[in-house]
């Protein structure tokens, strides 16, 4: 499917879009945005009239069927992605999704199935796959920079807030979510050493609600490893003492440590001592990504985040809370 020009239309314009997407869907060349849809017609009429969209509407369906409309963005929580995925699929139109893909791996694998059958295309925001930060990390490790990567260790820690549990915050609820911040927030981590490391296998993992605030899971760890052999471990805690972000990629001649969301440099050690890589990110953060899948989508390139490799976090997640999600 190739697109002269890529029309958007947003289902969902809610805090993501203001900054980390909108713009860069409104701004890329080849790329515009012509409608937004939010259940709220008042607030999706607001968002265009501060955006200069033309239309808005208070139904996806109507969205998905605007003429000028060619590709949706699915900017809803998850248990509405593949509802609205399919229904986008089934119009013709090209879909890109918020992470995580969906609820769960099954639901995934319907959109992936549903895609192949029409040959329209899907693509997920784990838009770290395309930020320059982590593209630098990426060329570090395959140019051999620390040698053969052996083993990697990953760690989210923050402390518990009280919107979190507040009623209506709908990232800590599993029937929205599929699960908690783990799911909202270590999807990313997850998808971006898919990435760098290749798919990971043979995971198994513990999942508590550790301060039991709420029903998702506050607590995770898991260990994998990959198909080349990477021996891996993760933790993710959202009820700790303090905020630590950290990424630790050791290899038989060096070692690399970043942070998955925090903006510090990129640190290459081995031998002949510390290199530090100061990479800043984009005032869009998901602008990079979405200039690789509007290329895709005009006919001259590939997007580095699709339904097929997002689909594969999606079934880590669920390994890792299959226990939890049957004691609950």
């Amino acid at each position: 499917m190739i697109l002269d020009n890529v029309v958007w239309g947003f289902i969902g314009c809610g805090s993501v879009t203001e900054k980390k997407s909108g713009p860069a869907l409104a701004s890329t060349p080849g790329s515009r945005v012509a409608a937004v849809m939010r259940r709220d017609a008042a607030l999706a009429e607001d968002y265009a009239r501060r955006h200069g969209i033309p239309r808005w509407y208070a139904d996806a369906g109507a969205l998905i069927a605007d003429p000028e409309v060619n590709a949706v963005y699915v900017a809803t929580p998850p248990s509405t992605h593949m509802h609205y995925a399919l229904q986008a699929i089934a119009a013709g139109k090209p879909v890109y999704i918020e992470k995580p893909m969906a609820m769960d791996h099954d639901e995934c694998q319907r959109i992936i199935a549903a895609s192949a059958r029409s040959g329209v295309p899907v693509f997920v925001a784990y838009y770290r796959r395309a930020l320059p930060h982590f593209v630098q990390v990426k060329q570090l490790l395959d140019g051999g920079a620390i040698g053969t990567p052996r083993t990697v260790r990953s760690m989210l820690h923050r402390p518990h807030t009280a919107d979190s549990s507040v009623p209506g915050f709908w990232r800590t609820d599993p029937a929205i979510a599929g699960g908690g911040l783990f799911v909202d927030l270590g999807s990313h981590t997850l998808d971006l050493l898919d990435h760098l490391l290749g798919p990971l296998t043979d995971v198994s993992g513990l999942a508590d609600s550790q301060a039991g605030a709420y029903a998702a899971e506050d607590s995770v760890s898991m260990c994998f490893r990959t198909a080349d052999g990477v021996q891996g471990i993760a933790q993710w805690n959202f009820c700790a003492f303090r905020r630590r972000d950290e990424v630790e990629i050791t290899g038989d001649r060096g070692q690399l440590r970043f942070s998955t969301f925090d903006e510090t440099p990129v640190e290459l050690e081995t031998a002949e001592g510390v290199q530090v890589f100061e990479v800043t990110h984009p005032p869009s953060i998901q602008q990079p990504l979405i200039a690789t899948l509007v290329d895709e989508l005009r006919g001259h390139g590939c997007s580095p985040s699709n339904g097929v490799s997002a689909a594969r976090t999606n079934a880590v997640i669920d390994q890792v809370l299959r226990a939890y999600r049957t004691q609950r």
